[in-house]
């Protein structure tokens, strides 16, 4: 009997494009016998070596693309002063190199003030802990307006030259717990620690890239709604002057985007919008009573597995502010994810309700639509955990929402750099991943004939792309 082999996926091997030596088990003979450690022997401290040799051709590229010079005119008058030693250009290349390294909080400065690249990059000397908390207390409203839009500009700029019918704008908020007397730190919903103070910041995605496009850090009593129409209209208007007039651009929210002033503004900016509905009384009561509903999906038995409708319903706002809601029910036997709702006793079908003012688009498409926003969820999740979002570094709300945007703009710099730098399966790495490959390489800072060089190990990938 012939059988298939099983190939790998691709997603996950990885070794290869790091550099690593793949296992060779199905040739050998003998069992392996590990190496008795201590066996080898300590030689000489060497000051020049480097645990993160990747920071080099980052730092390069950056001036390349002119990012320090624009930090240097955007944030010098912070510290203007001619007795200053630490530029706010320094600090703020300082934090991202931290980053990158994946040092997620500030006081992780006090181990890579030990790495001679990093010292060396920092122009000779790390600064202390106060002195960069103090840095970050420095940024008023102006400032954090003026961090926030570079941010959203590196986050934009994965979008040059792509040629796209259709954007998405997905946005999410999240929470981050506190465990401190932060300003701001206020109650609110919290799904993991109950009863504890956090903030809670909301996000806008460009889901064909990535990347964020806008950020704001939040009080932790703060919901969605209302309030941030001006916000999501902001940064519908930064896509719109990156894709051009003829673009289709879509946003994907949530139920807390099923909010009047917030569709209203969205529709204002000549976008679409695809919210999942708030299932008040009246609009439950009117699905429930709906009788046409059309399968498009039959199970191995040929009974009806997903079945459509499109609603006749209009909430007494919604008229008031002239909007034309589009309202689409999806019942289904096979989902079973997220929050059930049944609504007929005697039929195994759970609900959703999607609203949209998208005419053109199949009903059938809309759930598929809106269930591609899920990629914001593993974003958030690799911003808290490769990134550090979660972790705030001062008692100043202000001085936290800097260290958050300088987190996103890290995050949305390593993205461009992949695509940049890195063959075409990396780019969707994850960020650990692309520190493994891309920073996380020992070498050696070498000074010769008034020169600086770096040595790389041979087979890394580091020295691949470099060479």
């Amino acid at each position: 009997m012939e059988t298939t082999p099983i190939t790998p996926s691709t997603q996950k091997v990885r070794r290869d494009a790091v550099g690593g030596k793949r296992g060779d088990g199905d040739r050998r003979t003998r069992r392996i016998r590990r190496a008795d450690a201590r066996k080898i022997t300590l030689g000489r401290c060497d000051a020049t070596l480097t645990a993160y040799a990747g920071l080099a051709p980052f730092g390069a590229w950056m001036r390349t693309e002119g990012i320090d010079d624009d930090l240097h005119r955007l944030f010098f008058r912070l510290k203007s002063g001619p007795r200053v030693i630490y530029p706010m250009a320094a600090q703020l290349r300082l934090l991202i190199d931290a980053n990158f390294a994946g040092e997620e909080r500030v006081f992780g400065l006090e181990g890579l003030a030990a790495d001679s690249l990093f010292v060396h990059l920092a122009g000779g000397v790390v600064p202390s802990l106060d002195t960069v908390y103090r840095d970050l207390e420095r940024f008023d409203d102006a400032a954090l307006g003026a961090l926030e839009r570079v941010m959203s500009r590196e986050g934009l700029r994965a979008l040059r030259g792509r040629k796209l019918t259709r954007v998405h704008l997905d946005v999410d908020t999240t929470v981050e717990p506190l465990f401190g007397s932060q300003e701001g730190a206020h109650f609110g919903p919290n799904p993991k620690y109950h009863g504890r103070p956090s903030y809670h910041p909301v996000l806008g995605r460009i889901a064909e890239t990535d990347t964020v496009v806008g950020a704001l850090l939040r009080p932790g009593d703060t919901g969605l709604g209302a309030d941030e129409t001006l916000l999501v209209k902001m940064w519908l208007l930064r896509l719109r002057a990156i894709v051009g007039p003829e673009t289709i651009l879509c946003t994907r929210i949530d139920a807390a985007g099923d909010c009047t002033a917030l569709m209203q503004g969205i529709a204002a900016e000549r976008a679409y919008f695809v919210i999942k509905a708030k299932q008040d009384q009246a609009l439950v009561d009117a699905v429930a009573l709906h009788a046409r509903w059309t399968t498009v999906e039959h199970d191995a038995e040929g009974k009806p597995l997903t079945q459509l409708a499109e609603v006749r319903f209009a909430r007494d706002a919604w008229k008031d502010a002239g909007l034309d809601v589009r309202v689409v029910a999806m019942r289904t036997r096979g989902d079973r994810s997220g929050k059930q709702t049944f609504l007929w006793q005697d039929l195994d079908f759970t609900t959703q309700i999607f609203l949209t003012n998208d005419r053109d688009i199949d009903a059938a498409d809309l759930a598929f639509e809106y269930n591609a926003r899920a990629g914001i969820e593993p974003m958030i999740g690799e911003l808290k955990n490769g990134w550090g979002l979660g972790k705030v570094p001062s008692q100043v709300f202000d001085a936290n929402h800097a260290a958050m945007l300088v987190k996103l703009l890290s995050y949305n710099l390593m993205r461009r750099y992949a695509a940049a730098t890195c063959p075409p399966e990396l780019h969707r790495w994850r960020s650990t991943w692309l520190r493994r490959a891309l920073f996380w390489t020992p070498g050696r800072l070498v000074r010769s004939g008034r020169r600086w060089s770096l040595r790389l190990p041979p087979h890394s990938m580091l020295a691949r792309l470099l060479n």
